[in-house]
């Protein structure tokens, strides 16, 4: 039998006597630390910067993720920031594409380079004779001397490794480099392809060596928490944290969920009443709130798993009382709600009140009613 050391049976001993924080405390705490509880005052700037960055695969999730959080928010004011190049478009956490402050972006795409690191062993096979010191090289030299598509790009690429996937050599630029989306695509109201070149290039100062985790440990429990090690290890894409968490555990409070995890929090973080009013919310495609812990039933009832998106495509959701109810979209002449179960005449009410309050927010020149769908199976 392995002997465990004296930290590890401590350990192990205060996650069994730590207070337990049950579901509707966690979504409470969360939805509080995500600005989904109440509507914040922050600037939409300062709230891209407080929520680590805003899941951007499409183009207008990151405006309706900030409709739903801000007081006073209008589209023209993450547009403006975008414009003049204080927020960007760029892929980080879990290889996917995010909005980031300038700032998070030349310090989070350095703590996450590993991970895209690793990424690229998926696609060896197509990358036999490629020289991946040289061709980041090479791809820096033509991103960086005009912006490029990624057709343009692997295209350039293929002309010096021939025999490479092409496919490959693009991911294997996407990894090795830090590539931003640049303008006009991104603004709202407009439109335009993805063309990219380095963050460095686009914000003209240089990338930050790849930070400590110690720090982003503890903004991601200020905008996710409580949290245990393995929830933020599924936001980040990283694994190995748990050093970071237990260097932290002197500065840290510590909680179980029903299950027994371990969960770590910030001593000051707001933890509101498990029976605090959460109103409806309607959030985009790939919201944070769904994406970043290993445990979502926080938020995702256990019965509506898997019900939010189809393959690699997935709905706009609405929260009612804090957790998933369904799904929406916009129609020719309406916004258009489908619940997953029936919703009282308040809940109803209180779903078409934020509905036109988003309408309004997102789309003020525009008249459209509200109609509720069938409710899906």
């Amino acid at each position: 039998m392995t002997k465990r050391s004296s930290t590890q049976r401590s350990t192990t001993k205060t996650t069994a006597t730590a207070p337990v924080l049950g579901t509707r405390a966690l979504n409470r705490a969360t939805l509080a630390r995500q600005l989904l509880l109440r509507r914040s005052p922050l600037s939409a700037e300062a709230a891209v910067e407080h929520l680590l960055g805003l899941q951007a695969q499409n183009v207008k999730p990151p405006y309706y993720a900030l409709a739903a959080r801000l007081d006073g928010f209008a589209p023209e004011q993450l547009s403006t920031l975008m414009a003049e190049r204080e927020v960007v478009r760029i892929v980080t956490m879990r290889s996917t594409i995010h909005t980031h402050t300038a700032d998070d972006c030349l310090t989070l795409r350095p703590l996450v380079q590993p991970a895209r690191d690793r990424e690229l062993t998926n696609f060896r096979k197509g990358l036999v004779g490629v020289d991946l010191d040289r061709l980041a090289a090479l791809a820096r030299e033509l991103v960086e001397s005009e912006p490029r598509t990624m057709k343009q790009l692997r295209e350039a690429l293929l002309a010096e490794w021939p025999d490479a996937d092409p496919q490959a050599l693009g991911i294997a630029a996407r990894c090795r480099l830090p590539l931003v989306q640049v303008t006009p695509r991104g603004l709202w109201g407009q439109s335009g392809q993805v063309a990219l070149t380095t963050a460095e290039h686009w914000l003209g100062r240089p990338a930050a060596e790849a930070p400590a985790p110690d720090g982003v440990v503890l903004r991601y429990l200020a905008a996710f928490g409580p949290a245990s090690v393995k929830d933020m290890q599924t936001w980040a894409g990283l694994t190995r944290l748990r050093e970071a968490f237990e260097r932290l555990r002197p500065r840290l409070l510590t909680f179980r969920d029903e299950n027994g995890v371990e969960l770590f929090d910030l001593p000051d973080a707001p933890r509101p009443d498990a029976d605090t009013p959460a109103p409806p919310r309607f959030l985009p495609e790939f919201d944070n709130l769904l994406l970043s812990h290993a445990d979502r039933t926080r938020v995702v009832p256990p019965e509506y798993w898997g019900r939010s998106w189809v393959g690699n495509i997935a709905y706009c959701t609405f929260l009612v009382d804090g957790f998933l109810a369904g799904v929406w979209k916009q129609a020719e002449d309406a916004l258009v709600v489908e619940p997953f179960g029936k919703l009282t005449r308040a809940q109803r009410e209180d779903v078409v009140r934020e509905g036109e309050r988003m309408l309004e927010t997102m789309q003020p020149k525009a008249s459209y009613g509200i109609r509720f769908g069938t409710v899906l199976p």
